[in-house]
């Protein structure tokens, strides 16, 4: 029986780094559209949930590769955002912890199943190194969760923190003719803030300014790599 409680989450971890690294990711919400443009002639009693959504602009060349490049590194960062909820999930003492690791992993699968299809829309594709991503993120997940839960949801109250801010600095470099993608980033962006707020709820643990610089290089070698590769 012992052997079965330990080997169970086992298959269900690797199940699911199998599915995040290879399969198609597959979402549960719908791709986030750009909001339909105002006019003079836009009804003012029409609602956002029942206005159409405003038509794809054309991108020139250069637009579609810095586009594409972009969400490439959004996709690796799901990927790794994946892995990292993963890891500290196996190790969560408190099924109120894993539970609430495991719906941000779930919001996680929406956000890269969206990236995805953004890549295949815009001719491209993911960065070649994700099972690199994954197996790096998950071993730092794990490593967190190793030294307790109110460490582990500090560091995920940290990593959306600076999620945010990558995210911000894409919105920036987009094309702006680039609604579609833009869409997608501004509700990944809601999403990671609230994952944020609900681990300090849970009673995450600021993590120490070390810890926060080694963060912000890691992710900074992942996104100049997954840019390119």
């Amino acid at each position: 029986m012992d052997a079965e409680r330990l080997l169970d989450p086992l298959i269900t971890t690797l199940d699911r780094a199998l599915r995040a690294v290879l399969a198609p990711a597959r979402a549960a919400r719908p791709m986030p559209e750009p909001a339909p443009e105002s006019g003079p002639t836009a009804s003012a009693s029409a609602s956002s949930a029942t206005a159409p959504a405003a038509p794809a602009a054309e991108l020139s060349e250069p637009e579609r590769r810095t586009a594409a490049a972009l969400m490439r590194v959004n996709h690796s960062g799901e990927v790794a955002a994946q892995a990292l909820y993963h890891g500290q999930a196996l190790l969560a003492r408190d099924a109120g912890t894993r539970e609430l690791l495991l719906q941000a992993a779930r919001d996680e699968t929406d956000h890269l199943a969206w990236c995805q299809d953004r890549l295949h829309e815009l001719d491209s594709r993911p960065s070649r190194l994700a099972p690199v991503w994954y197996a790096g993120s998950f071993a730092i997940g794990a490593l967190a969760a190793a030294l307790g839960d109110r460490v582990s949801l500090g560091f995920v109250a940290e990593t959306e923190r600076q999620v945010e801010g990558h995210i911000d600095s894409h919105l920036e470099r987009l094309p702006p003719a680039d609604s579609r993608s833009r869409a997608i980033l501004e509700q990944m962006r809601r999403d990671e803030i609230a994952h944020g707020q609900h681990a300090t709820a849970a009673g995450g643990l600021p993590l120490p300014a070390p810890v926060r610089g080694l963060m912000r290089r890691s992710a900074r070698v992942m996104t100049f790599t997954s840019y390119w590769i």
